[in-house]
């Protein structure tokens, strides 16, 4: 059953989230990627079921890793609740290749090289590290239903217990009535 939007409670989220890309309720941007397998995917794939889009900053990365073996893990779970999982970098296809055949992952991980999805999700932007400031891709994480809205935004992602959280989001909103 696909979740919805409505009856979401307003504040925290989606005030939240950045001042560009979409917000809770919104259409989704479409997009269209190419996935680590080499095949495209994009977001009319994914129509009537509930997809987890999830942007992590860099393949094999320790943070990175754990969050999608974490996603990998609870993949099952998501599937029974009727949601698909895709997480998306900027890295190559080659690069996300490596690391899903590296970590054994069960998700579908997506190439955006041009950045143009990760702008309009706006998961690309300005981040700080040591004090030093630099582009890169954001880690935020949106549930969006079967019709293409945007349900939920996780903008600020802490690595650690993120997909349980979100599997939980997922479950409620399916329970919901």
């Amino acid at each position: 059953m696909p979740v919805s939007g409505k009856g979401k409670k307003a504040g925290a989220p989606a005030a939240a989230a950045a001042a560009t890309g979409p917000q809770e309720g919104d259409k989704a941007p479409a997009f269209k990627l190419t996935q680590d397998d080499g095949t495209s995917v994009a977001l009319k794939d994914f129509k009537g079921r509930n997809l987890v889009l999830y942007f992590y900053p860099k393949a094999d990365t320790p943070g990175c890793t754990k969050e999608a073996i974490a996603f990998s893990a609870a993949r099952a779970a998501f599937a029974k609740a009727g949601t698909d999982i895709l997480g998306v970098s900027a890295d190559p296809v080659a690069a996300q290749t490596k690391f899903k055949t590296k970590h054994k992952l069960r998700i579908a991980l997506g190439s955006d090289e041009s950045k143009a999805m990760l702008q309009a999700y706006g998961a690309w932007g300005e981040k700080s590290m040591y004090g030093r400031k630099f582009m890169g891709v954001i880690r935020k994480t949106f549930l969006i239903d079967g019709e293409g809205r945007i349900a939920r935004i996780w903008p600020k992602v802490s690595v650690e217990g993120h997909a349980q959280e979100v599997l939980e989001a997922v479950l409620a909103a399916v329970r919901a009535p």
